[in-house]
């Protein structure tokens, strides 16, 4: 029910595409992940979708004026890839008692490990008939499970309210302190850290060319080098990846200004590249890949050239996507990501919320322990 006590009625649309572009953005706020561009490009690539394990099932409700009011950027999935937030162990001990895992239903953003909003609405009443319209498709559609993954922090309390679980983990993100150029970032730093990272971009980028490539800028022959770098980064950590060729052609005719692809070039001839999104407040570092094995040419790449540039456009921190412990002496703080899950079953869903409990616990003395080993000056 809503505020006024009026019946409110909740939706699924076969795909995001098939839902007025205007309106899903003007729910989205600016993040680019959860723009219509962004999950359409996914769609129309055929990167999710029939026999991929995730089929588009947004969930929405319209106001009053007929217009998007509230959505929620959902799948059916059939299996836990693409994700980041493992819940595989969960899946093998409900099948192992008997149950079926699979399908669920995962709001999410697939294949991208970061932050931002899930619950699109217009205004905060409408979060939680959303979430009730998630449950009764979980119970329509004999769903196990539903799964929220990297939400934004302040829609935790939505989540809770709802009575779903809450689980946390760890990132590595990067905060502007006000720094007006790399080098007021380098003077944060203990002086061995600092000597350390100058060494570091001088190796990198002895003998490359380094170009930062957004907007008009952006060429299909771009596209063809970071594809090649992107599939061979794919293939040794997921077995094959999870985007399509034309998913990066369709990201770059309808995001382009949200792009910063930072490519490095030897003889003019492209040899390992590093794609980012720009956001309101954020730059996001996503997929990375090389063709040739350059020391230090990834942290060059993935997390000093973010850096210049977070800077350089006034963004307030980089998001260097998931994992990746050597992001701690770079610069990259131990920074609490969110997830939240409904789970059907009752016994099942009390197992998974003592898990879940010791498992805060343990992200949690994680978090001070790196917190602890950043590489900035401490004070005395």
């Amino acid at each position: 029910m809503s505020g006024s006590g009026q019946a409110i009625t909740a939706r699924i649309a076969d795909s995001v595409g098939a839902l007025p572009a205007a309106e899903w953005d003007a729910l989205a706020a600016g993040n680019p992940f959860v723009s219509h561009a962004f999950l359409t490009a996914l769609e129309d690539s055929g990167s999710v979708g029939e026999g991929t394990g995730w089929i588009p099932a947004p969930i929405t409700i319209a106001g009053a004026d007929g217009r998007l009011a509230a959505a929620l950027p959902a799948y059916l999935k059939q299996h836990s890839q693409g994700e980041y937030v493992f819940d595989h162990a969960w899946a093998d001990a409900w099948q192992r008692a008997g149950g079926r895992y699979y399908p669920k239903l995962q709001i999410a953003v697939p294949f991208t490990p970061a932050t931002g909003p899930r619950l699109l609405t217009r205004e905060p009443a409408l979060a939680l008939p959303l979430l009730r319209a998630a449950e009764a498709l979980c119970e329509q559609q004999r769903l196990s499970s539903a799964h929220a993954t990297f939400i934004a922090s302040d829609e935790c309390a939505h989540f809770e309210d709802a009575g779903w679980l809450l689980r946390s983990d760890l990132q590595f993100h990067w905060e502007n302190r006000g720094y007006q150029c790399f080098d007021d970032f380098l003077a944060a730093l203990s002086s061995a850290k600092r000597k350390t990272l100058r060494k570091e971009r001088a190796a990198a980028q002895d003998g490359v060319t380094i170009r930062a490539l957004t907007g008009d800028a952006l060429r299909p022959c771009h596209w063809d080098a970071f594809w090649r770098f992107y599939q061979d980064t794919g293939s040794r950590k997921w077995g094959r990846p999870y985007l399509t060729r034309e998913a990066f052609t369709l990201l770059g005719e309808r995001m382009a200004e949200q792009i910063l692809l930072v490519l490095a070039f030897a003889n003019e001839t492209p040899i390992a590249g590093a794609l980012n999104f720009i956001g309101p407040d954020a730059l996001y570092g996503r997929y990375w890949g090389a063709v040739v094995d350059k020391p230090f040419l990834h942290f060059e790449l993935c997390y000093y050239q973010a850096i210049d540039a977070a800077i350089a456009l006034g963004l307030s921190r980089v998001e260097a996507g998931a994992q990746g412990g050597h992001k701690l002496a770079r610069g990259y703080a131990p920074v609490a990501t969110h997830s939240a899950h409904h789970i059907v079953h009752d016994g099942f869903r009390e197992a998974v919320s003592d898990f879940l409990a010791r498992e805060r616990a343990g992200v949690a003395a994680e978090q001070m322990m790196l917190g602890e080993r950043t590489p900035f000056r401490k004070p005395g």
